[in-house]
């Protein structure tokens, strides 16, 4: 608590050293456990510097998912006016399930620098190297039913690819139902769980999955990087985790909150403004079965719309989409 004390007051002289008196008086610490702060914060990798006789100023802050910097002059409402960070959990969906389980309020953000287990649909792994993406789940408690629930994944498309767009200058792009796209290739996966009765949600997990600084060499086959997409194009902008984050959070609690008002047509639509599949010629691989076809629309309750090579249309509720040309 008092680090973040010291860091609320050393932020707003960015240009000045604060001495030790006044942040003895702002703090209502010693100068000693002032020192002591200041070098926990060092320890966490803020660059902090101190002179003899004119204090201390905050030099930079460490790409890490702190809690105080991602809160810091967020914002929100709702969506993380509550975060928790771990250095390494097997899976944030699970902390934040189990959190859930417990009460924890709607909106809690869970970040980890590092997954064990990592998840992806249908029991795949997402490959989460540590300190190099975001891995993000949020506790959402919508008044909704079980069956709008694909909805709620298209929001959080939608809002990944628009934090996404304007953080970086990214052209991301947004394939069905789940995947983030630039140039073809996926840098974010989303995953939907939910506790749920025969006609009410209890709760559900949004989880995030971001790859920001990975190198090529550590994602799988057909993935990208925030990193990797900036260097291709000659862009030598450095994107900071703690900032991508906090725009996503902003971006999930505008979305959100228009779907909560009834807006779920003006997110349908924004999505298929996004969307790298219509019009397109692909292949849904369902558990037993694969079918190939165009594209053919989002329907308002999340499915997808497949117009086969016979013309019927038909309605796809989940599957793996492979784009074919």
């Amino acid at each position: 608590m008092h680090d973040e004390k010291i860091l609320r007051v050393l932020r707003k002289s960015p240009d000045e050293h604060v001495s030790s008196e006044e942040l003895c008086v702002l703090t209502k610490i010693s100068r000693s456990a002032v020192w002591k702060h200041v070098e926990a914060l060092r320890a966490e990798g803020y660059e902090i510097e101190a002179s003899p006789h004119l204090g201390y100023r905050l030099i930079a802050i460490p790409d890490a998912l702190i809690p105080a910097e991602v809160m810091w002059e967020l914002g929100t409402k709702t969506i993380g006016k509550a975060v928790l960070s771990y250095k390494k959990v097997d899976s944030t969906n699970d902390v934040a399930y189990n959190l859930a389980e417990n009460g924890i309020a709607e909106g809690t953000v869970v970040l980890a620098e590092e997954q064990a287990k990592g998840k992806g649909r249908h029991g795949r792994k997402w490959v989460s190297p540590p300190k190099s993406g975001i891995y993000m789940s949020c506790v959402l408690r919508p008044e909704i039913a079980p069956n709008e629930i694909p909805v709620i994944t298209l929001m959080a498309a939608v809002a990944v690819a628009k934090a996404v767009r304007k953080t970086t200058g990214l052209q991301a792009m947004i394939k069905w139902p789940n995947d983030i796209l630039v140039s073809g290739r996926k840098i974010c996966g989303i995953l939907t769980e939910m506790k749920a009765e025969q006609d009410s949600v209890d709760f559900i997990i949004l989880g995030i999955g971001l790859n920001v600084n990975a190198s090529a060499r550590s994602l799988p086959e057909g993935g990208t990087s925030v990193k990797e997409e900036l260097k291709a194009a000659n862009n030598i902008k450095t994107v900071s985790r703690t900032e991508m984050a906090k725009s996503i959070i902003r971006s999930l609690e505008a979305e959100y909150s228009l779907l909560k008002k009834g807006g779920s047509e003006r997110i349908i639509a924004e999505w298929k403004s996004m969307s790298a599949m219509p019009g397109s010629r692909i292949r849904v691989v369902l558990p037993n079965a694969e079918l190939e076809g165009v594209a053919h629309d989002i329907d308002p309750d999340g499915s997808l719309v497949l117009r086969l090579d016979s013309g019927i249309l038909k309605k796809i509720w989940s599957g793996d989409v492979v784009m074919v040309r």
